[in-house]
């Protein structure tokens, strides 16, 4: 089922997400729509908070983006990524290496911004599949991105905050057009749910 894409200056999306016990069949219905919300949105990463959901899981598949390469190690081997995708990721942590690059990003909560943000270069990513099975990867290029990008969400980070000053500075009147949008949003679907109550 496609959901609803939870847009910059809504509150959970600075929400860090808390840690999964037990993966149950909520959350593995809840992997599935992920995916099907970012494919339908051609995203490449989509993290539980954008969806109104403050929880450590994530969902990620660069396959299609043979613009920008990546390469990815599953438990210390090399894998093929189009067999490996999409990756569904629980309770991720990252280490990042130490090669910093400058590389194009846009987020789905914010449509139509998009930035050069500096990140490194590689990142080892130690977390859970839904079957409970533990999973370190090592990737670079747009995966590498795409996974820090994704785990900064986790912890309630938005890739604005990785922005130079000047960069933000320019984009001050969209992220506050943005936040009005946003907040009218929620207040139209908090009128709808009220007039569906009954007494």
């Amino acid at each position: 089922m496609k959901l609803e894409i939870r847009l910059y200056g809504d509150p959970i999306l600075r929400t860090k997400g808390k840690k999964i016990g037990e993966v149950d069949q909520r959350i593995h219905q809840l992997a599935g729509d992920m995916i099907e919300t970012m494919h339908a949105a051609n995203g490449v990463g989509l993290a539980a908070q954008q969806i109104g959901q403050a929880l450590q899981l994530t969902v990620i598949d660069v396959s299609q983006a043979e613009d920008r390469p990546s390469t990815l190690k599953i438990d210390g081997r090399t894998v093929e990524l189009a067999t490996a995708m999409p990756l569904i990721l629980v309770n991720p942590e990252a280490e990042l290496g130490r090669e910093i690059v400058s590389g194009t990003e846009r987020c789905l909560s914010f449509p139509e911004i998009t930035a050069e943000i500096d990140r490194p270069e590689s990142v080892q990513v130690r977390a859970e599949t839904l079957d409970g099975s533990p999973i370190r990867i090592e990737a670079t290029g747009l995966l590498a991105r795409a996974l820090q990008h994704e785990i900064d969400h986790l912890n309630g980070i938005l890739f604005i905050d990785r922005m130079n000053s000047a960069v933000r500075a320019g984009l001050s009147g969209r992220l506050k057009r943005l936040q009005k949008e946003s907040d009218a949003d929620r207040a139209r679907a908090r009128r709808a749910l009220a007039g569906q109550r009954v007494l």
